[in-house]
């Protein structure tokens, strides 16, 4: 009998996606089937969630869930076997779904996502009749009281994960929201839910879930030190005997060059040539200039602190020195989307810039560029880099996180070797991005030894297969 999983996340593609996490929470129930394990995705019950339903049948439901009437509602989206939490009053709302369209904060997103953990934890406990998982997989701060709720009921409690995708988002709220929140107050210490005097989401479940997992090994490491920690670093080192870093994947199915659907030119690793046709569209569609002599630098990505992307604002002359050009998709800070706009504006034809965030693009600008840049501070996996690998938009990273295990360095020796699929460079700062971009596009203007790099980059193994293995494995584990 296949080992029953609940998935508990606040967001899953392709139902609502701000990032990665959306990624992870479609894509690995999937790829967990081909080794024996059952997974249901317990979700918020957003507009485009609830909309995307087929089939789907009220299971449960609570008259007073956290200020007002829900259903529990078992459907299936695509090859999704899911349960939503129908709750107008917490998810019927414009917006994003943690965010207004003004961009703030939704005021009651403790209640909101402390509903969803206290859902999953429910589920957990056996509400639903004939249905009794043996793993409660709850992801980052929004679903990180599951193992708080457990701790604290009676009766029957499966075994439970929690993976960080991000550190930095921990969910901290004050501590007078303890009983709104439906925690009891012997759950408000150090051992527990407290957390500088406030109630964090994200402590809570590094405290009391039986294990825990990031998103890559390197990852695992460095949340254990000051640096990359968080605040959270002294707990993290006293649990790492229950701290585990299991790479992240990607669906091969929607990211594949042979058959994508948003862009013009279909290719493979033994059709390169066809690539081309994908730059030249990318060029056209961004109005940069059609210079063959120029390689094409992409990126991708929120315009954060994180991401790098100010020192990437800063390096435009060093970008420019180069002879490269810039197409750059992304939003966040405000000042660091004005600061690519200037450049665009001060360079026609070199420097592009879209601010906002379009799926074909994304996909578009990953088929047409020759290299995509990550410059990330800290990245607990990134996708980026790996949608680059499957393209043979040859990857420049940042040697932290996720990207220093995914991408190997193609120096004199790896590329003699074969083994190398892009570049590294650290420290985080201007000198070093540039030595980086000089070292790749030495490299892109040998074209027989650019194309060897590409298809190394397009042979590196992204899917889930393996990490689904390594999940698969940690569950029968625990279940033990």
């Amino acid at each position: 009998m296949a080992l029953k999983v609940l998935s508990v996340a606040s967001e899953a593609y392709p139902l609502v996606k701000t990032g990665g996490l959306a990624d992870v929470a479609g894509a690995l129930p999937v790829a967990l089937a081909a080794h024996g394990i059952s997974v249901r995705t317990l979700l918020p019950g957003y507009p485009p969630v609830l909309a995307a339903l087929t089939a789907a049948t009220a299971v449960h439901e609570w008259p007073d869930f956290f200020g007002g009437p829900a259903r529990l509602v078992a459907a299936r989206a695509g090859p999704l076997d899911l349960l939503v939490i129908d709750a107008p009053h917490l998810y019927e709302r414009p917006g994003g779904p943690y965010t207004g369209p003004d961009g703030a904060d939704w005021p009651d997103n403790a209640q909101r996502f402390a509903a969803l953990a206290w859902a999953g934890a429910e589920v957990g406990r056996g509400c639903l009749r004939g249905y009794a998982p043996g793993i409660v997989h709850a992801h980052d701060w929004q679903a990180a009281l599951v193992p708080a709720y457990l701790k604290y009921a009676k009766g029957r409690h499966p075994r439970t994960i929690l993976t960080v995708h991000n550190l930095a988002f921990q969910g901290q709220y004050p501590a007078d929201l303890l009983a709104t929140l439906r925690l009891p107050e012997r759950a408000f210490s150090m051992s527990g839910v407290e957390y500088y005097g406030a109630i964090g989401f994200l402590k809570a479940g590094l405290t009391l879930a039986d294990r825990i997992t990031t998103v890559s090994p390197r990852y695992a490491l460095e949340i254990r030190t000051a640096e990359f920690g968080m605040g959270l670093d002294g707990l993290l080192r006293e649990r790492a005997g229950e701290l585990t870093g299991i790479l992240n994947g990607i669906d091969t199915t929607e990211w594949n060059p042979a058959t994508d659907r948003h862009i013009p030119s279909p290719f493979d690793a033994a059709t390169l040539e066809a690539r081309e046709a994908n730059r030249e569209a990318l060029r056209k569609r961004l109005r940069l200039s059609p210079d063959p002599s120029a390689p094409l630098f992409g990126v991708v990505s929120r315009l954060t602190w994180q991401k790098g992307v100010d020192v990437l604002a800063e390096s435009i002359p060093d970008v420019l020195a180069t002879g490269a050009q810039l197409a750059l998709v992304g939003t966040g800070d405000p000042a660091t989307q004005q600061a690519f706009l200037n450049a665009a504006r001060a360079h026609p034809g070199r420097i592009a810039a879209v601010i906002g965030f379009d799926e074909a693009l994304a996909h578009q600008v990953q088929a047409g560029a020759d290299v995509i840049l990550v410059p990330s501070r800290f990245e607990p996996c990134g996708l980026t880099q790996l949608y680059a690998l499957r393209y043979g938009a040859i990857p420049v990273v940042s040697r932290v996180g996720g990207l220093a295990d995914t991408v190997i360095d193609a120096n004199e020796m790896a590329l003699a070797a074969g083994t190398g699929n892009g570049f590294q460079f650290s420290p985080v700062t201007r000198e070093a991005l540039a030595l980086a971009l000089q070292r790749t596009v030495a490299v892109w203007r040998d074209r027989a030894a650019w194309q060897r790099l590409q298809r190394q980059a397009m042979a590196t193994d992204v899917g889930w297969t393996r990490p689904a293995g390594h999940y698969a494995a940690l569950y029968r584990t625990l279940a033990a």
